[in-house]
């Protein structure tokens, strides 16, 4: 363990999604404990989640005026390069005052001006590109970083080689700490210990076609006998809800957000997920069978990408969203009755678990600011 004396500066930035959020925090935590005096400033996207997640973790956030660009044509596109603009220039202003030894950027937005800035001014710089297939940002800042952590092999065809360093996720701590009793677990939820047990996980807004497909088949739980374990998100708990007491079994629950989510790994037989890359990160960390659902609604389609190396390594199944609503039971019915093919994917999607993830980006932050 490297423990640093002296006093430094290092700004974080990520957000506008729990994925970009909890590698943020993960990396902060693992820097605190190598560093004896440390001050860490969090740069965010105003209005967005991370500037309540990031204070609630105990660090310091401030806001910038940026958003993303809608996919779809927009009134809001024709402001983006106002916002980006005036970002950039604040960031400048932050980076004068803070005078970070590092700026570190996992993603998300609000990460590409102050990168930006910090690179300009001749500040250290590292991003963290977590998706198999690398975002605009990420690839207009290769040029300007000193280093890049990523997940996935053959990356260098977004970046320059000699700035590659395959890190992996960073894993939330709990997550870490998942290996616990099963029997215990399916306690926690009220289980049966006796039903296989699925979860299905579609994110803190929940997945339209993830839940239609569970609420629209749930007779197929009840004449397997099967534990569901479903995280509904925001959108979908009261209509899941009411889809579920029609039913009235206990063996068959629905939450907007499961916070004790290393008892749900520990408990859950087989996983239906989407495929956002911190997703894929626990998930391989867990090592249970997982269907893939990717989301349609993201950047350069990289959940699919993300999904489709998983099923070329056999290590996951995956179902279009589009097909959803029609494949996604009937896939789950032949990974139910086929222990072989659960175990095989459980095994293959283990071995491309990364756990040390968080502890080798953060040699790198050492190795530059040493540098």
């Amino acid at each position: 363990m490297i423990v640093i004396m002296k006093q430094y500066r290092i700004i974080i930035s990520g957000g506008g999604t729990g994925g970009h959020i909890f590698p943020a925090v993960a990396i902060a935590r693992e820097l605190e404990s190598r560093f004896e005096n440390l001050e860490i400033l969090f740069i965010g996207a105003r209005n967005r989640m991370e500037m309540e997640k990031v204070p609630n973790a105990g660090y310091n956030i401030k806001g910038l005026w940026i958003s993303g660009v809608d996919r779809k044509i927009s009134l809001k596109n024709f402001i983006f390069p106002i916002k980006l603009l005036h970002s950039i220039i604040r960031s400048f202003m932050i980076t004068f005052k803070f005078k970070p030894d590092l700026v570190i950027g996992t993603g998300g937005f609000a990460s590409f001006p102050i990168v930006f800035a910090a690179s300009i001014l001749g500040r250290s710089t590292l991003i963290q590109e977590q998706n198999s297939y690398a975002g605009v940002s990420n690839k207009v800042l290769s040029k300007y970083v000193n280093r890049i952590c990523v997940s996935y092999e053959n990356m260098e065809r977004f970046f320059p080689k000699k700035k590659i360093q395959f890190a992996g996720n960073p894993i939330r701590k709990s997550i870490l700490n998942f290996d616990l009793d099963i029997e215990d677990s399916k306690n926690f939820f009220n289980l049966n210990n006796e039903n296989t047990t699925i979860l299905v996980i579609g994110g803190s807004l929940g997945a339209k076609s993830i839940n239609e497909s569970i609420s629209e088949n749930i007779s197929f739980f009840v004449e397997n006998k099967l534990n569901l374990l479903w995280q509904t998100g925001v959108l979908y708990e009261e209509t899941s809800k009411n889809t579920l007491t029609k039913i009235g079994l206990n063996t068959l629950n629905c939450y907007k957000f499961i916070n004790q989510m290393h008892h749900a790994y520990a408990a859950a037989d087989i996983i239906i997920s989407r495929a956002g890359a911190i997703a894929i990160s626990e998930l391989s960390y867990v090592g249970k069978p997982v269907i893939l659902i990717p989301s349609p609604n993201v950047a350069e389609n990289h959940q699919m990408k993300n999904a489709q190396s998983l099923v070329n390594k056999n290590s996951a199944l995956m179902v279009k969203d589009v097909d959803a609503r029609l494949k996604l039971v009937e896939t789950l019915e032949i990974l139910v009755k086929n222990k072989n093919l659960q175990k095989k994917l459980g095994q293959n999607i283990k071995n491309l678990s990364m756990p040390l993830a968080t502890s080798l980006i953060v040699d790198e932050c050492l190795k530059i600011i040493k540098e």
